[in-house]
């Protein structure tokens, strides 16, 4: 056979190798989801020179995409093909229910916890110190798909016997991020809020009316921290790079740098049975995990 011919048969051959046949770990980017879980500028600084670093030692340039709303964050993981995500407890654990997502690590706080807890809160002047006290009052949540910002407030009501928001509350709304559930509740937009306990705190140090005008009711069982899980197809060679250099982070110069501006000591390794405490408290209210709407329009 002519070496025309097998250049001709070699280059034929290429035009029908399967597209799957071709290994994701050499994709060109890995595109990461973020939940707006505060203000979006904020957001992009924290994870700016992480993003820098995961580039760096992955080999892979690494690009987050903050997500517009949390609800929305399961449809937009599939069909904006992302390989992974921060996700928040919740959102976590419905992604491991409903996409197989592989958990691989989460940070480590300030305070030495790589866990978070929902704070229910109220302004000090407002005479509400119980759930019956909350009647007819205005609540604000963060999203339908948070586990500080919804699903702790919905099990501490029914523990309370409260089971029909809608009709209880005067009103009710959505903030969209924690942060400005905390300050809808000290600048007297709302009665109540709920929000993860780290932003909270970060609202405090920022904002001394926080401490002086606000008070908290009740406090949720801790839950993980917001951790990376990445689809669960996506290469074994690409998933153990991240997984290594988030772990890695706290023994490298460079790393402690990172580990400042994100606000973290470490990070460490996660699984699905992390997220256990989420699935309970779920449960506690009323929310079936396999069919719940968690979208927010």
């Amino acid at each position: 056979m002519s070496l025309r011919r097998l250049i001709i048969l070699f280059l034929a051959s290429m035009l029908f190798v399967p597209t799957g046949a071709i290994p994701r770990s050499s994709q060109q980017k890995i595109f990461i989801g973020l939940i707006p879980e505060m203000n979006i500028f904020r957001q992009k600084q924290r994870f700016k020179l992480l993003g820098d670093y995961l580039s760096k030692k992955t080999g892979i340039p690494v690009e987050f995409t903050i997500l517009s709303r949390y609800g929305n964050i399961l449809e937009s993981f599939t069909s904006e093909k992302m390989d992974g995500a921060f996700f928040g407890s919740f959102t976590g654990a419905l992604a491991i229910r409903k996409l197989g997502v592989v958990p691989l690590a989460r940070p480590v706080n300030l305070d030495y916890t790589s866990t978070y807890q929902g704070y229910l809160f109220v302004r000090k002047d407002s005479g509400i110190r119980s759930a019956a006290d909350m009647k007819g009052k205005k609540m604000a949540f963060v999203e339908k798909a948070t586990t500080a910002g919804y699903v702790f407030p919905l099990a501490y009501l029914r523990e309370n016997g409260i089971t029909d928001i809608g009709s209880y509350f005067g009103e009710q709304f959505f903030t969209g991020s924690h942060d400005a559930a905390v300050f809808a509740v000290l600048n007297k937009k709302a009665d109540i809020g709920a929000a993860k306990h780290s932003i909270y705190d970060r609202a405090r140090k920022e904002d001394p009316r926080v401490d002086r005008e606000l008070v908290i009711l009740a406090k949720s069982p801790p839950v993980p921290s917001n951790g990376l899980c990445v689809r669960k197809d996506l290469g074994a060679d690409v998933r153990k790079k991240l997984k290594d250099a988030l772990l890695s982070l706290k023994n490298e110069p460079e790393g402690k740098r990172v580990l400042e501006q994100f606000g973290a000591i470490m990070f460490i390794e996660t699984t699905a049975q992390d997220y256990r405490p989420v699935f309970d408290m779920a449960k506690e209210a009323g929310i079936d995990m396999r069919r719940y709407n968690y979208r927010n329009e």
